[in-house]
C-alpha cells in the first residue's frame, strides 16, 4: 500500500544521520520531537502546517524549481536540494500535500540576471565615509559596553531606555540595533543571558586600524548573509536583487531592507545603489581586501596636545590602541575628525583600578603628547596616586568575610555611614569594616562611590580589578549534535519486522482516512484471496471492514495481509 507518508518515510530511512540532520533542521524539527519510528517523522513533515513552515524558508531558486515540478517539469538542479527538504519525492514529484501548498502562488521573479554597476568616484568616497564613521561608532559601542554591559528584551533587542543613554554617549538612537547585530555577526558581543558584553575578540578587533577592523566586519556580514541572498561562489547575489530572494517568506521584505541599509553602514553599497571597488572580492566570495577603501579613509595620528584646562586634544582621528589605551584615563568628550578628551579625578582612579600607574600613565602620555605634559596634569595623576590604595579591599582568610581597612580612619568612619553602601552591611570591627559581600562586589561599589579603593590579594600584593570580564561567544551547537537523540530513537526501530511496523502504520492511516483497500489476504492452505474492504478498525493484531463484494464485515489478521492498496474514491 502507498499512503502518501510512505515514500517519504522509506526515504528517511534510507537516507544518513546527515542528511536526516540536514532536513530536520532546515524543517524546524525539534529535538525532542515525540516521534516514534520514520512512519512518525513523514507524517509530521507532510503536515500542511509543517510544509507550510517550509515554503517561506526557500530561495528564488528554490520556488521556481518547486513551481515547475508543480506543473510536470523537472525541478531541474535544486531537485537534489528539494527532495533533502522533503517537499519533492524521490522521484522528483511535489508530494500531494505540497501541490496543495502551492494552489494559488504566483511565479517568483527571476534572480540572477541584474549587473551590479562600479560606483563612481563622488559615490564610493561618501560609502568610505559611511564605513569610516559605523567602524568608528561601533567602536565607541563597544567601550560602552565593555565597562557597562546593558540589558536586553526577551526578543534579544535594546530597550528603548538602554538606546537613549547609548544616544548620550554618542551612539545615534537608529544605529543601536543595527550595530548591535553587526557586532554579534563578528563575535565582537555576546548576547550572554539577558545582557550584551564583548568578548575577548572585541580586545584585538578594538586596537586594530580602521582598515583592519573593517575588513572583520564586512567578511561576518558577508558570511552571517542567508542563503537566500548568498551566491554559488560564497559571496552575494546583486543587492539590488536581495528583496527577491526569499519570494514566499512575508517577513523578508522588512529583513532585506535592514540587510541592504547595514551594508550601507558598512560601505558595501553606496547610496545610488552602486558598488565601491572594495566590495567585488567580498561579493565574489573572496577574502576582503580593504587597500582601495584606505586610501579614501582619513589619515591615522599617533600625537596629541595635552592642554593646561587638563584637556587632550588629537589633530586627527587618533590610531585605535592609542585611542583605547588614552579613554581608560580620559573620558572623551567630542568625536570627529579631531577628538577631545579631558583627564578629571575620577577618569585618573578608574585608570589605576585598571591596573595603571602614576608612572606608566605620565610615560605613555609623554611619548604621546606633542606638548609635554603640562604642570595641572601631572599634579592631577600625582595628586590621585597618592590617594589612591588608601582604601584596601581583601578577603579574610580565617573568617572569608571581605575586609575594608584604611590607614585613613575618616574614611572609614565615612563608609560606615555612607547610606549609598548600605546594601553592602558594612559592620564595625575594630580599625576596619567587613561584610559577607563578595571582595570584587564590594571594591566595584566604594568606586563607584569615588573612594580610593584598591583590591588586595591574599598576598598583600594589588590585584587588577576587571569589573566585566570578556565573554566568550559560544559557537551554535550542530544539527547533527543536537539532533543526534532524535535520529538514534528513529534509527532503533529499523529492524528485520521493518515491513510489518509499516503495514501497521499505513493500515492505521487507512482506517483514520476511512478508504477503501484492495487487500491481499494469505490462506492457510498457501493460496492468496483478493479483497475489497471498506477499513472501520484496527486492533489487537486484527483489520476490520466491510467487504464490498459480499456485504459483510469481515475481521483479517494483520499477519495474513500480504499486501494492501488504496482503491481511488
Amino acid at each position: 500500500m502507498t499512503t502518501p507518508a510512505r515514500p517519504l518515510a522509506d526515504w528517511l530511512a534510507a537516507a544518513s544521520d546527515a542528511e536526516l540532520a540536514h532536513l530536520f533542521a532546515a524543517r524546524r524539527v525539534r529535538p525532542d520531537a515525540a516521534w516514534h519510528d520514520f512512519f512518525d517523522a513523514a507524517e509530521a513533515l507532510l503536515d500542511p502546517a509543517s510544509v507550510a513552515r517550509a515554503l517561506p524558508t526557500l530561495t528564488a531558486a528554490e520556488a521556481t524549481a518547486l513551481l515547475r515540478a508543480a506543473d510536470g517539469a523537472d525541478a531541474g538542479d535544486q531537485r537534489d536540494a528539494l527532495t533533502a527538504l522533503a517537499l519533492l519525492r524521490p522521484d522528483g514529484e511535489p508530494h500531494p500535500v505540497v501541490l496543495t501548498a502551492l494552489a494559488g502562488r504566483d511565479a517568483v521573479p527571476p534572480i540572477g540576471s541584474t549587473t551590479v554597476e562600479p560606483a563612481p568616484e563622488a559615490s564610493a568616497a561618501h560609502a568610505a565615509e559611511r564605513a569610516f564613521t559605523t567602524v568608528a561608532i561601533l567602536a565607541d559601542l563597544l567601550l560602552i559596553t565593555r565597562d557597562s554591559p546593558f540589558a536586553l528584551l526577551a526578543g534579544g533587542a535594546v530597550s528603548a531606555g538602554e538606546k537613549r543613554q547609548l544616544s548620550e554617549s554618542g551612539v545615534p538612537i537608529e544605529l543601536v540595533d543595527p550595530l548591535v547585530a553587526i557586532a554579534i555577526a563578528a563575535g565582537l558581543a555576546v548576547a550572554d543571558g539577558r545582557r550584551l558584553r564583548t568578548s575577548a575578540t572585541a580586545e584585538n578587533w578594538l586596537r586594530s586600524s580602521a582598515a583592519a577592523r573593517w575588513s572583520i566586519l564586512a567578511t561576518a556580514f558577508r558570511d552571517a548573509l542567508p542563503r537566500g541572498v548568498r551566491s554559488a561562489t560564497g559571496g552575494w547575489i546583486a543587492p539590488q536583487e536581495w528583496p527577491h530572494a526569499h519570494p514566499w517568506d512575508p517577513t523578508w521584505p522588512e529583513r532585506s531592507e535592514e540587510l541592504i541599509a547595514s551594508a550601507r553602514l558598512l560601505g558595501l553599497i553606496a547610496e545610488d545603489g552602486t558598488e565601491p571597488e572594495w566590495s567585488v572580492p567580498l561579493r565574489n566570495g573572496e577574502p576582503a581586501d580593504s587597500a582601495a577603501l584606505a586610501l579614501l579613509l582619513p589619515t591615522e595620528v599617533d600625537r596629541i596636545f595635552l592642554q593646561n584646562d587638563l584637556t587632550a586634544i588629537a589633530p586627527g582621528p587618533l590610531a585605535p590602541p592609542l585611542d583605547v589605551r588614552l579613554r581608560t584615563m580620559a573620558s572623551r568628550e567630542s568625536a570627529a575628525q579631531a577628538s577631545s578628551y579631558r583627564f578629571t579625578t575620577e577618569s585618573v582612579t578608574r585608570a589605576f583600578a585598571g591596573g595603571e600607574t602614576a608612572e606608566s600613565i605620565l610615560e605613555f602620555l609623554t611619548g604621546l603628547s606633542l606638548t609635554g605634559i603640562p604642570q595641572p596634569l601631572n599634579y592631577l595623576v600625582t595628586q590621585a596616586a597618592q590617594r589612591h590604595g588608601l582604601v584596601r579591599v581583601s578577603t579574610d582568610d580565617e573568617t572569608g568575610r571581605t575586609r575594608i581597612e584604611s590607614t585613613d580612619q575618616h574614611l572609614i568612619e565615612a563608609m560606615s555611614v555612607d547610606q549609598t553602601l548600605r546594601p553592602l552591611a558594612l559592620t564595625k570591627q575594630v580599625d576596619s569594616l567587613t561584610t559577607r559581600v563578595g571582595r570584587d562586589t564590594v571594591f566595584w561599589a566604594l568606586a563607584d562611590a569615588r573612594y580610593p579603593a584598591t583590591l588586595v590579594g591574599s598576598d598583600g600584593g594589588t590585584l587588577v580589578g576587571e569589573r566585566h570580564p570578556a565573554a566568550e561567544p559560544v559557537p551554535p551547537a550542530s544539527p547533527e549534535t543536537e539532533l543526534a537523540p532524535l535520529i538514534a530513537r528513529l534509527r532503533a526501530q529499523q529492524g528485520p519486522d521493518a515491513d510489518a511496523a509499516w503495514l501497521d502504520r499505513e493500515l492505521e492511516a487507512a482506517v483514520r482516512a476511512k478508504a477503501v483497500l484492495q487487500v491481499s489476504v494469505g490462506m492457510p492452505d498457501g493460496s492468496t484471496r483478493e479483497l475489497l474492504l471498506e477499513a472501520t478498525g484496527l486492533g489487537g493484531g486484527r483489520l476490520r471492514g466491510r467487504d464490498r463484494a459480499a456485504d459483510v464485515e469481515r475481521t483479517l489478521p494483520v499477519s495474513s495481509i500480504r499486501s494492501a492498496t488504496i482503491v481511488p474514491s
